[in-house]
């Protein structure tokens, strides 16, 4: 997995509450079992019409609002486990998902595909869509060592809690395979002194 220490971009708003995995990725696209190509089909029911156009209206088809950070309503990734959600999001090129709460599964998913998920105080989300539909180019800095969410142009900044197995996963571009493929050598002079 890639790295994660800190990112500063820009942020996608989706101010919709109880956003479901099924509105993630519909089921209709859970027949493939790699991660290519579902990026393409994130919202799928919400960003086309029946006629496969592009509706205007939604925040990832409108041009004013682009970057790797998601910003979405409270209970975030709700509804089934489907892994596939998550890659949507990472495939579609975000990096964080940022709201007040998130689904557990939907939260575990997320930082096993190198997802960020980053739950914030409901008062600070609202802070951030403002900030956001007053000016779309606002940056959001994310620095997960220290474990801050940042909006920059308004010096407004919060806290975040974090697993910290995860993170230093996130940090070091593991997976729970390369954390262990990691700490071979250990293992193996632990079993070399061990007695039968």
């Amino acid at each position: 997995m890639e790295k994660f220490i800190t990112l500063t971009h820009t942020a996608v708003p989706l101010e919709m509450e109880n956003i479901d995995t099924d509105q993630i990725i519909p089921a209709r696209f859970l027949k493939a079992t790699d991660k290519a190509g579902f990026g393409d089909n994130l919202f799928r029911d919400w960003r086309y019409d029946q006629e496969e156009n592009l509706k205007k209206n939604f925040p990832l088809n409108q041009e004013k609002y682009q970057g790797e950070i998601l910003v979405a309503g409270d209970n975030f990734g709700c509804g089934s486990s489907r892994e596939h959600a998550a890659w949507a999001i990472k495939a579609y090129g975000f990096k964080v998902v940022v709201s007040s709460y998130f689904a557990d599964i939907f939260k575990g998913n997320s930082l096993n595909n190198g997802l960020l998920p980053v739950q914030v105080s409901p008062n600070f989300l609202m802070e951030t869509f403002k900030a956001i539909e007053e000016k779309p180019t606002t940056k959001i800095k994310i620095d997960l060592e220290n474990q801050v969410i940042k909006l920059i142009d308004k010096n407004l900044e919060e806290k975040f809690e974090i697993d910290t197995y995860k993170k230093m996963c996130l940090i070091n571009g593991f997976d729970d395979i390369d954390f262990l493929v990691n700490k071979l050598d250990k293992i193996k002079t632990f079993e070399k002194h061990q007695t039968l």
